[in-house]
């Protein structure tokens, strides 16, 4: 079925946010993992391979548009060099990609898109769960203090 290109090209956006993700949370989970940090190590693997089936979705769904999915494209990635900077960077990645499926579920409900709304509304809602983890976690570590957080997060 071709799809309208304004429609891919909100796509093939996404999946570059996504990718973006991927490999931006699966260093913070090595790095986690390396300092002993399991519980850490796990949760953000686990967000890592929920971002994963996303960009797996939008790929399908390009294709069943007759578009091209461009999976070299990579935004910035913001590496933390410590736990409050990983999750404020993770943070700001969720909001961007809230916004960005803000934008793409008003673009698909504008041009009759429904197959497509339906996907980002879908995603939206696990970028709405992460977004409200990472605001959890940083929380803790304000009201707890650092060395007591990560106390917790060993296994």
């Amino acid at each position: 079925m071709k799809g309208n290109e304004n429609i891919i090209a909100a796509l093939n956006n996404l999946l570059a946010d996504e990718l973006t993700a991927i490999n931006q949370y699966m260093v913070h989970s090595e790095m986690c993992d390396n300092w002993l940090y399991e519980e850490l190590h796990k949760a953000i693997e686990e967000r890592a391979i929920t971002e994963m089936r996303h960009a797996e979705k939008l790929i399908a769904r390009i294709l069943f548009l007759e578009g091209s999915p461009t999976v070299s494209k990579l935004n910035k990635i913001n590496i933390g060099p410590d736990i409050p900077a990983q999750f404020n960077n993770d943070l700001e990645a969720e909001m961007i990609a809230v916004r960005g499926y803000n934008d793409g579920i008003r673009l698909a409900f504008e041009l009759g898109d429904n197959g497509t709304r339906e996907l980002f509304e879908s995603i939206l809602t696990d970028e709405e769960q992460h977004v409200d983890w990472l605001e959890g976690q940083i929380d803790q570590v304000k009201m707890m203090g650092l060395q007591a957080y990560l106390v917790e997060q060993t296994d």
